[in-house]
């Protein structure tokens, strides 16, 4: 059913003299024109012992310092910094990062890609156990695709992620229409490209019955004052951002904008969605389905029974909580 992928990451592990590891994790979008050749070139340019979990933030200025953009693999150092000091200091990572987290309350989406009606409908009926669908939008078969889903779940929420795939403002708020006449549709991330001259960014938001989301238009806290006409809310995800600092940067940033905020993922094993969950205080929705999408996850962390967030299981209590499965 919809065929196989495969979606490289780097998994880094940072250890120190007293045997404290922190992991993190590199899953680059060519989106962005990253890859993971890239990011080990990057890390090839690490000196250690510039490194150290007891100064993340001057062990960070060194890995800025090294070369511009790979944000990623940026992201995957400040991840690993924060879950070794974390661990040092015997505190969960929200708990470090001045956060709470309350477990089986934050509830994430589960991802429908683009694929045949036939498909939709499979994937939608095999994702029963899930309360809120996000179903990928953009193409001349959108609305195929959501009569094939709502078929398969009427009545279920649905949030819509349109990837930029309308090019037209016009184009846009007719398929968003169409869309809102749908009362479970709940908003709709990046519905035209982020290069989209801002004007058309804010006739589209003010005149659309959904909530607009950024998603590419939204890497980080720089590009906050582009996206407070233009949307009604943002996604950020650590991968873009340059990992967890950057993103609580970016998810404050927004709502004290007053925007709305999600935390989105990449396709990531439990590394990146577990360091993702320690920020949903932050947030108003999550989209954390990465690890869910992949039949390989070499860590065990966070997990989404239901679609509900939990570390009750979780076989480490302290950092990002993640264990690689085949320790002991």
């Amino acid at each position: 059913m919809g065929g196989v992928h495969h979606f490289p990451v780097t998994i880094v592990e940072l250890t120190d003299d007293d045997g404290v590891t922190g992991y993190g994790e590199c899953a680059p979008s060519s989106r962005y024109q990253e890859n993971v050749e890239g990011g080990l070139d990057f890390f090839s340019l690490l000196d250690a012992r510039q490194l150290s979990f007891d100064e993340v933030a001057s062990s960070m200025d060194h890995v800025e310092r090294l070369a511009p953009g790979q944000f990623a693999a940026k992201g995957a150092l400040n991840m690993a910094l924060l879950d070794g000091a974390a661990r040092r200091t015997g505190k969960p990572l929200h708990d470090f990062l001045g956060l709470t987290f309350q477990d089986k309350h934050y509830v994430t989406s589960f991802s429908i890609g683009i694929d045949r009606s036939e498909v939709i409908r499979e994937k939608t009926l095999a994702a029963r156990d899930y309360p809120i669908l996000k179903l990928k939008v953009g193409v001349s078969e959108d609305k195929a695709n959501f009569t094939a889903l709502r078929e398969a779940a009427p009545g279920k929420r649905v949030r819509l992620d349109a990837n930029e795939g309308w090019k037209t403002k016009e184009q846009a708020l007719e398929m968003i229409e169409w869309f809102a006449k749908d009362s479970q549709v709940e908003f709709i991330e990046q519905p035209m490209p982020a290069t989209s001259a801002p004007g058309d960014l804010a006739w589209l938001k003010q005149r659309s019955p959904l909530p607009l989301f950024a998603d590419e238009s939204y890497r980080s806290a720089s590009d906050l004052a582009a996206c407070v006409d233009a949307f009604h809310g943002v996604c950020v995800k650590l991968s873009k951002a340059g990992g967890v600092s950057r993103a609580v940067d970016a998810l404050k940033l927004a709502r004290g904008a007053g925007l709305k905020t999600m935390l989105g993922c990449m396709i990531e094993t439990s590394v990146l969605i577990s360091a993702a969950a320690h920020l949903a205080a932050l947030t108003d929705h999550l989209d954390l389905d990465g690890n869910l999408l992949i039949t390989n996850d070499p860590f065990r962390g966070v997990t989404a029974k239901n679609g509900v967030l939990s570390f009750a299981e979780a076989a480490e209590p302290f950092g990002l909580r993640v264990k690689a499965k085949d320790v002991k």
